[in-house]
């Protein structure tokens, strides 16, 4: 028999490593050729690790959630005949359509760790027979005389409710505890106290989420600026041309409009289309518009990004708004379609308050925060009239974006979205 070495490989132009998200087969475990063995994340996407030989898996490289280098031991195989290794610059990993990130060299074998339920109760000590459970923890507040009577009977105090001042234990209240035979008054029925907790370890996309958000709140000056706008025109829009619409075309939403106000906007002012490399102190304007969509998937925040904008019409935009969205949710959107935005929209729909403020996506200089539109009275200098009314939450980075800009920005997307028309109007 011999001993196969499968090593991590290389999973993508510049990436040194990766993190183990996934382990599909364990020590002892047999395994045939092309068999899944594991998957690793990348800053980009999730790659699965097939196996190029048949055997018995004698030993794993990592732990999930450990980042892995490239070219390090990943599995060990027991083979029949001469052992060997995989070269891991050749491999050939299948790239699965998430956002994700992978371990560390020489780890102990060990099988994929799950989350660890820990169970936080501690029996207290008793005395004279008398059970007592550490379930309130503070001092209790009781006389000098009251504590003597609870130890000579064993009592611990903190489990004696008060009735007195403040929540003082009275002579009286140890004597219906002892009555009850040294137990804690009952607790209603269905109110139990829960002690346990989960202990979840960060991996896979949400640890890639926990990154980037540090990275761009640690790194970006934020400024968010606020504005309301009225929708009443917009959705008269919508609604007729959804009405309109042919069999072939998909619903509109506010979010092509907002995709189309933006090209318009940003042709005013080209600075918010941009990224900042702030360790070479390069700013960098963009003249396509590749809008990020912040969306929300079984697995986590991933931002999908329409291409192009600027050459796409209402319709266009929803099509493939709609079409990023599905592979964002059901995890087969490719790299190229997570990568490469150069401002980004973020929306939570009808769960979208009143004012949020949104986190940019970094290297970019720009996200605009969609919030919920409701029905709000307005004075028209006469009386007040039901308006629809939708708030906008627009994050800048200060230290590329002025406040004067930003809210010019904000102020030009309000004027295209309250006369909608604009929107269509040819520069």
């Amino acid at each position: 028999m011999g001993e196969f070495v499968i090593k991590m490989p290389d999973v993508g132009e510049g990436v040194a490593e990766a993190e183990l998200v996934e382990w599909h087969v364990k020590p002892g475990d047999p395994v045939r050729e092309d068999m899944i063995l594991a998957a690793v994340m990348t800053d980009k996407a999730t790659v699965e690790i097939p196996s190029p030989v048949n055997g018995t898996v004698l030993w794993l490289g990592a732990e999930i959630g450990d980042t892995v280098a490239v070219k390090a031991p990943l599995v060990r195989i027991e083979i029949a005949g001469e052992g060997a290794e995989t070269p891991a610059a050749e491999e050939k990993p299948t790239a699965k359509a998430e956002e994700k990130p992978a371990p560390k060299a020489g780890a102990p074998a060990v099988a994929p760790s799950q989350p660890a339920k820990v169970d936080a109760k501690a029996a207290a000590p008793a005395k004279s027979g008398v059970h007592v459970a550490p379930e309130r923890l503070e001092k209790a507040l009781a006389s000098p005389a009251v504590r003597l009577r609870a130890r000579e009977s064993g009592v611990d105090l903190r489990q004696v409710t008060g009735t007195g001042p403040a929540g003082r234990i009275t002579h009286d209240d140890l004597d219906q505890f002892l009555a009850r035979g040294a137990q804690p008054a009952a607790v209603p029925a269905g109110l139990v106290r829960k002690t346990a907790i989960d202990e979840i370890k960060v991996t896979g996309l949400r640890r890639r989420i926990a990154e980037k958000m540090t990275l761009s709140t640690s790194r970006i000056p934020h400024i968010t600026y606020v504005e309301e706008v009225d929708m009443t025109a917009l959705e008269d829009l919508r609604t007729t041309m959804n009405r309109d619409r042919k069999p072939d075309q998909p619903k509109l939403t506010i979010l092509p409009y907002l995709m189309r106000a933006l090209v318009k906007a940003i042709a005013d002012l080209p600075g918010v289309n941009a990224t900042f490399d702030d360790g070479a102190g390069i700013i960098s304007r963009h003249h396509a518009v590749h809008i990020g969509i912040a969306t929300q998937t079984p697995a986590g925040l991933t931002v999908p990004v329409v291409r192009h904008a600027e050459a796409r019409g209402i319709w266009d935009c929803a099509v493939e708004l709609n079409r990023l969205a599905e592979a964002a949710r059901t995890g087969t959107a490719t790299r190229d379609e997570l990568t490469g935005s150069t401002i980004t929209i973020s929306s939570l729909g009808a769960l979208g308050g009143i004012v949020s403020t949104p986190v940019i996506n970094h290297p970019e200089v720009a996200i605009v925060g969609v919030n919920k539109l409701a029905v709000r009275p307005v004075w028209d200098g006469a009386q007040f009239v039901p308006r629809k009314i939708m708030n906008l939450s627009s994050s800048f980075d200060h230290r590329v974006i002025d406040g004067w800009d930003a809210a010019t920005f904000v102020q030009r997307l309000k004027t295209l979205l309250e006369t909608p028309a604009l929107i269509f109007v040819e520069a």
